[in-house]
Formats: C-alpha cells, sequence, structure tokens
C-alpha cells in the first residue's frame, strides 16, 4: 500500500500528545510511519548491488556477520564522498569486528560504478532507484529547501547485529563524526 491509498483510506483527524488537534493518517503521517529504534527487527531485503548481483540480509546475516547499512543522498557530491571515505578508511576496523558495510542510495548503478572508482570505495552500493528500501527503513522523507518541497533521503546509518536486530540506528546524522560515533558505540576495534 502506497502512502496516497493509505491516506485516502484513513484520513481522520486524532489528537496529539500535547492536546492539538492533527490529521492522523495524512500523507506526512505515512512518510514517517516507519521509525525503527534499537532492538527492532530489522526489515529483510533482497537488492541489487552496483553488478547488477543480488543480495540480501538474510545471506549476509548467515555468515555470522552483522551489516552497517547507510543511506546517502547522492553519489560524488562533498557530503556523501566524506561519507563514503570516512566508511573506506575505517573499513578494516570494521570488518575485523565482523561488520560489513553496505551504502545504499537512489542512484544508478553507473553512477554508483564511478563514485567506487573515482573514490577507491571497497564495498558494496545497493541501487535503490525506486526507494523501496528507503521507506523500508523510514529514510525517505519529506524534504525541504529554498523553499521547495521534495523527497529525498535522510541521511542514515543502521548497525544490524547477525542476530538480525538493530544494534545501532542513526536518523539524519552528520556526515563527519558519525562514524567514529558508531565505532565507540560498537566497540569496534
Amino acid at each position: 500500500m502506497n502512502c496516497v491509498s493509505s491516506w485516502e483510506g484513513s484520513h481522520r483527524l486524532g489528537s496529539s500528545s500535547n492536546g492539538s488537534l492533527h490529521e492522523s493518517g495524512s500523507i506526512r503521517d505515512c512518510m514517517a510511519a516507519v521509525e525503527l529504534a534499537i532492538g527492532d527487527k530489522a526489515p529483510d531485503f533482497k537488492a541489487n548491488i552496483t553488478d547488477g548481483s543480488a543480495i540480501s540480509l538474510s545471506e549476509i546475516l548467515s555468515s555470522g556477520e552483522g551489516v552497517i547499512l547507510y543511506f546517502y543522498p547522492r553519489d560524488n557530491t562533498p557530503g556523501c564522498t566524506t561519507q563514503a571515505c570516512d566508511f573506506r578508511d575505517n573499513l578494516s576496523r570494521f570488518e575485523g569486528s565482523g561488520w560489513k558495510v553496505v551504502g545504499v542510495s537512489t542512484d544508478s548503478a553507473k553512477s554508483h560504478q564511478k563514485f567506487i572508482d573515482k573514490h577507491e570505495l571497497p564495498f558494496d552500493l545497493i541501487v535503490d532507484e525506486e526507494a523501496s528500501l528507503h521507506e523500508a527503513y523510514g529514510t525517505w522523507r519529506e524534504k525541504n529547501m529554498y523553499g521547495k518541497t521534495y523527497m529525498g533521503t535522510l541521511r542514515s546509518t543502521f548497525a544490524i547485529g547477525p542476530d538480525g536486530t538493530l544494534a545501532w540506528v542513526g536518523y539524519g546524522v552528520r556526515t563527519k563524526g558519525h562514524v567514529d560515533s558508531l565505532i565507540e558505540a560498537l566497540k569496534v576495534g
């Protein structure tokens, strides 16, 4: 079910925790309906990576590894490059502690390959052009810039333990410093 059909079927007024009236079932409610937390079971997925092959969360976890799944807005932009290179530069620390790093954006496989080649990224990037994985993890959000409203990626990172539960959740993370925070929180060597 998409947000519009969900909204049309459940449009009603309700009250918020502070007592003010709001529309529940609105499109805005639908967009933020998924907000995962530490301890939640991570949504399983099967997705294509840059080379066209498919990977799934359950297959990765069956190897005994955990997954650092990070969502970023665009290949080869300054912030996203900083973030990807931070993961690249700390990859041996993650892998040595049993974590596999996987990036996700709505860019094409061709764009991902250019990004990987230009910055020597040694980890997989998922092609999520339809934003279905973004929606499952609650990272496809309404954004505002210069007075314009649009849908886009909320930069977010999830650490999924080998048992499939979320060990760390970060919505709206900053490009600088969040990898260090993640390393510290997960006690990565």
